[in-house]
């Protein structure tokens, strides 16, 4: 397995992950506009590096999406994680695998002191992932996902150490 910068030809990749099954937890599939500006905003914010998403690689297959980006958590600069992987990929470790190769790249970055992931309560892979990846659980909080819509999430953080400089 490895993680690959998004790329401009990875909008199928989004439009594999656009869908019920997958988005369940996250306020369903997006429209075709919205994640056409989604993907428009990973290629472009990925090649500037302010946002850091990656492509899942198994054997050169696309296996989902990883990745992390600056965000503000309560008073404190932080970086926020998230992860898909695809049905035909799942129980294989693959999210936990690339939560710990997000960890060690925000890490290496040296500007943040932490690591926030915020999956929905009820969304068991994913909490499951956060502990695996050593995110502690500090606890539930409301979080708006996609923007204009709320949900329960459990607030997963991870110290980075000092930020360099």
């Amino acid at each position: 397995m490895r993680l690959r910068e998004w790329v401009e030809s990875d909008l199928d990749v989004l439009r594999a992950i656009n869908v019920p099954e997958m988005k369940e937890h996250l306020g369903g599939p997006e429209s075709e506009e919205r994640l056409l500006r989604r993907h428009r905003r990973y290629v472009e914010e990925t090649a500037a590096g302010t946002m850091f998403m990656r492509v899942v690689e198994v054997d050169g297959a696309a296996a989902g999406s990883a990745g992390f980006w600056p965000a503000r958590h309560d008073d404190e600069d932080v970086y926020e994680a998230g992860w898909h992987i695809l049905p035909a990929f799942q129980g294989r470790g693959l999210a936990a695998a690339a939560a710990l190769m997000l960890v060690e790249q925000a890490r290496d970055r040296g500007d943040r002191t932490a690591l926030h992931a915020y999956p929905y309560v009820a969304n068991v892979a994913s909490n499951r992932t956060c502990r695996r990846a050593g995110f502690v659980l500090v606890g539930e909080r409301d979080h708006e996902f996609p923007p204009g819509q709320w949900m329960r999430v459990n607030d997963w953080r991870l110290a980075l150490g000092s930020p360099a400089g």
